[in-house]
């Protein structure tokens, strides 16, 4: 930002990490807590401003497009339950060449682990739950 002022960017851990635990609305993982949706992505993990299936649109997903030739597998973890996308969100991630994995945000968090700890190309799109695990 040009004369003197701040840029506030989005909170990013820059690298990747497995996710410890999830509910309460939020994530840990690397000795961290974040409140809210997360996206974990080659380049990082970072919030995401997506709260419902509902809010998933090309516009909420264009960091996973930004970086989707570095990806092989994308799991959307869609909250307490496996919900589908909104066809817009579908259409975008499959011009981009990617197929994304549904299904529930713990199934998805469990499943990236999985994937990270066999050094996968895998990124990921958490919506937050309550339900403790």
């Amino acid at each position: 930002m040009s004369g003197g002022g701040f840029l506030i960017e989005p909170a990013r851990y820059p690298g990747r990490a497995p996710i410890d635990s999830y509910g309460n609305g939020g994530f840990r993982f690397a000795d961290m807590s974040h409140r809210g949706s997360l996206l974990a992505l080659p380049s990082g993990i970072e919030s995401w401003a997506v709260a419902s299936v509902e809010e998933i649109t090309p516009q909420s997903l264009a960091r996973i497009l930004d970086e989707a030739g570095g990806i092989e597998v994308l799991l959307v973890g869609t909250g307490e339950t496996r919900r589908p996308l909104p066809g817009p969100a579908t259409s975008a991630l499959r011009a981009a060449g990617l197929w994304p994995e549904l299904m529930s945000t713990g199934a998805a968090v469990r499943t990236y682990n999985v994937l990270l700890s066999e050094e996968r190309a895998v990124a990921a799109a958490f919506i937050a739950v309550e339900a403790n695990r």
